[in-house]
């Protein structure tokens, strides 16, 4: 009896969107834990570092190449991958990191070139179903949607993004909270004093301050299943 050999992985980049869309509806259904074994990975024991490795993972499978550049995942397409947690119901269940926030203001100059922007132009969100603190292996990847945001939802990005990057170049990125923006806000990145980075003071100065990132708020993330999913 012949051995079943595993897919290749990582998997060569796809050639277009209708590739990209056509490996995604292959793997729908499956669990984590099955699609692990299909490709002969092991999933970390702790589930906090098994979430992190299901992301590389689905990108391993997927074949984005960006890794951690400030392009979208899928390079050659202009294509980002972002896995979504969510409930049995639909429901997201966590805000969705999308990049790191450039802490001396450089990326502030216009919307239109922002590292943000060109993340969030073209999107695979691909929604990871199962109830909160399920185990990784249990999660099942639910129906992929390839997305681009319409002219409001850029209109609020924009702003959102406008607004948060003047105190970021004013210096005053400590002054942010969890109220500021709509669909966007800028939270805490790194884990400890060991990973602060460059920034800039409240006098211009250069300073040291902890990494920061953009992330989107789950009612933004709800609103673009409800819109592809007409969910309750």
């Amino acid at each position: 009896m012949s051995k079943i050999e595993s897919p290749p992985f990582p998997a060569p980049p796809p050639r277009d969107e209708h590739e990209l869309m056509a490996r995604t509806q292959a793997i729908a259904g499956l669990s984590l834990g099955e699609l692990a074994q299909r490709y002969q990975q092991i999933i970390p024991g702790e589930n906090r570092r098994a979430k992190g490795w299901a992301g590389q993972f689905l990108e391993g499978v997927l074949g984005a190449t960006a890794s951690s550049l400030p392009e979208p995942d899928f390079q050659a397409i202009g294509v980002e991958l972002k896995t979504l947690p969510i409930s049995l119901e639909g429901q997201p269940l966590e805000s969705t990191y999308v990049c790191p926030v450039a802490l001396s203001g450089e990326d502030g100059v216009c919307w239109e070139g922002s590292y943000l922007r060109r993340k969030m132009a073209r999107v695979l969100w691909l929604p990871i179903a199962g109830p909160r603190g399920a185990p990784v292996t249990e999660r099942r990847i639910a129906t992929p949607l390839l997305w681009s945001p319409n002219e409001s939802e850029e209109a609020t990005l924009k702003q959102d993004w406008e607004e948060l990057m003047e105190l970021v170049t004013l210096g005053q990125i400590d002054q942010i909270t969890a109220h500021h923006g709509v669909h966007l806000q800028i939270r805490p990145k790194g884990a400890n004093a060991r990973s602060l980075r460059r920034g800039t003071g409240t006098e211009g100065q250069p300073t040291w301050l902890l990494p920061r990132g953009f992330y989107l708020r789950t009612s933004f993330t709800r609103q673009i299943l409800e819109r592809a999913y007409i969910l309750p």
